[in-house]
């Protein structure tokens, strides 16, 4: 698995983002895929996860509502919209083949580089 994230960027608070992250291996179509964050100077936060199929999505409460994942198995692609952003929202986001229950760390399953969102105005 060979995940590369796309999409980020500076955007005003309110505002919106899509982004993307795509699987040059053609594998992950087998694995439940999960946004997760890092805040400068914290640590991870998951965002965002879907199920292989696509038809289940999980998300904490800090997201529910604002964000969406999805995915399209046939273009090897998870997708994370984010709307009505907030400063708070600034991170550098990850895809990753974990789960809301799995340790998170960067050394546990696979991780792409990240692409960094930026809130402000």
């Amino acid at each position: 698995v060979q995940l590369v994230e796309s999409g980020g960027g500076l955007v005003q608070p309110g505002g919106s983002l899509r982004l993307s992250c795509t699987d040059s291996e053609f594998t992950f179509r087998n694995y439940y895929l999960s946004w997760v964050r890092q805040a400068s100077g914290k640590g991870l936060e998951w965002v965002a996860g879907v199920a292989i199929d696509g038809e289940v999505a999980d998300y904490p409460d800090s997201v529910k509502g604002r964000f969406t994942i999805s995915r399209d198995n046939a273009k090897n692609t998870v997708y994370l919209q984010m709307n009505n952003l907030k400063s708070e929202d600034t991170a550098l986001y990850y895809c990753t083949t974990l789960t809301p229950y799995s340790h998170l760390r960067r050394d546990n399953g696979y991780w792409g580089q990240g692409t960094q969102v930026t809130v402000s105005s």
